[in-house]
């Protein structure tokens, strides 16, 4: 059966899936929008996981376009999928590395065993892509990824406002 691709408004903080992807930035420590309010939600190990691989695997931080995964903490979700989107005000304006957060973190979730992910509008917010475009390259992503697999069963876009949801529901239908 393929995998069902959907569009809500809401909290991610609260999406009982296996996994939920953060619109990290690049030192996995916290910061505003998504990525201040999973961590608040997670708790203090979420913190200490990302302080760890900083100190491990990523001492220069997680590159853009790329994903990792960590515990989840106080979250009803098993992992978070951190991934860092391209951010525009900084001239990071290339389709192709917003698509890699997409197609990046759901490699990320099959290794781990995830069937079901909720992503947020990445780069959508503070980073300065417009939401359609985000929307577009999103759905477009997941679409064809997959299609050509059977690991995933559910993905859902997360989406704080209507105007974001609107975008994605209509790139959905």
């Amino acid at each position: 059966m393929p995998a069902t691709i959907e569009a809500v408004e809401g909290d991610i903080t609260r999406q009982d899936l296996d996994a939920i992807v953060n619109a990290a930035n690049s030192s996995l420590l916290g910061g505003g929008g998504v990525d201040g309010a999973i961590h608040a939600a997670a708790g203090p190990s979420l913190l200490a996981e990302c302080r760890e691989l900083r100190a491990t695997r990523l001492p220069d931080g997680l590159p853009t376009g790329e994903a990792v995964a960590t515990g989840a903490g106080n979250l009803a979700a098993r992992w978070v999928i951190h991934t860092v989107g391209p951010d525009a005000r900084r001239g990071q304006t290339d389709p192709s590395l917003l698509a890699s957060c997409f197609s990046s973190s759901l490699d990320v979730a099959t290794q781990v065993g995830a069937r079901t992910v909720a992503f947020p509008a990445i780069s959508a917010g503070v980073y300065g892509w417009d939401v359609h475009d985000v929307a577009r390259v999103a759905v477009q992503t997941v679409r064809e990824y997959v299609n050509g697999t059977d690991q995933i069963d559910l993905v859902r876009f997360v989406l704080f406002g209507a105007r974001a949801h609107e975008a994605f529901a209509e790139q959905l239908s």
